[in-house]
């Protein structure tokens, strides 16, 4: 019985470890052979889903309501923010226009949906021959790809550092063993 019991215990633990591995950007994702313009776009989104992955990874109520001072948003808007930023990014990637607001989530729902928009714009970006198609629409105002890098890519990439910013404020700081060199978790 004995021996059954700490074999269920391994199967959980193992179970629990490889999910997480799986999770959307655990690690960062093989890099494309070749250096095409979609390929870089691609490989910057899949650097900012590594990032964000980490950046919120066990973030307490604690951390998601910390701010540095009254003009500040708090760690939670902040990451309504990026999750703006990251439905823009893939709008983008998917030719269709912004504006239409988010239900809403929990937290933990508004980090898988901002990890999921960024595994889609990356995989269509990886996919892609051109970035020309791949425009900003705001009503009838559209913006060529050289806006998504300098704007939504780059503001969700400072935010998300933020968020960093404010979980070592918060007592909580960003988790040992994450290389964003390499774009790798050691366990």
């Amino acid at each position: 019985m004995k021996n059954l019991i700490t074999l269920i215990f391994a199967i959980a633990i193992t179970t629990t470890t490889m999910a997480q591995k799986d999770d959307f950007y655990y690690e960062i994702p093989p890099a494309p052979k070749e250096y095409t313009a979609t390929t870089v776009a691609s490989r910057m989104v899949d650097g900012l889903g590594f990032r964000y992955y980490w950046a919120t990874y066990g973030l307490t109520e604690k951390d998601l309501k910390f701010k540095p001072n009254s003009e500040a948003r708090t760690s939670l808007e902040t990451i309504d923010h990026i999750l703006g930023l990251s439905q823009v990014i893939v709008n983008s990637t998917l030719k269709v226009g912004n504006g239409a607001k988010q239900p809403k989530m929990t937290f933990e729902e508004k980090r898988t949906k901002t990890l999921a928009n960024l595994q889609k714009a990356s995989e269509i970006l990886r996919k892609a021959t051109s970035l020309g198609d791949f425009k900003i629409v705001f009503g009838k105002t559209e913006f060529p790809f050289w806006n998504q890098i300098n704007g939504p890519i780059s503001d969700a990439l400072w935010h998300t550092g933020q968020v960093v910013s404010f979980r070592r404020s918060s007592g909580n700081p960003f988790p040992k063993g994450v290389s964003v060199l390499r774009g790798t978790k050691k366990d």
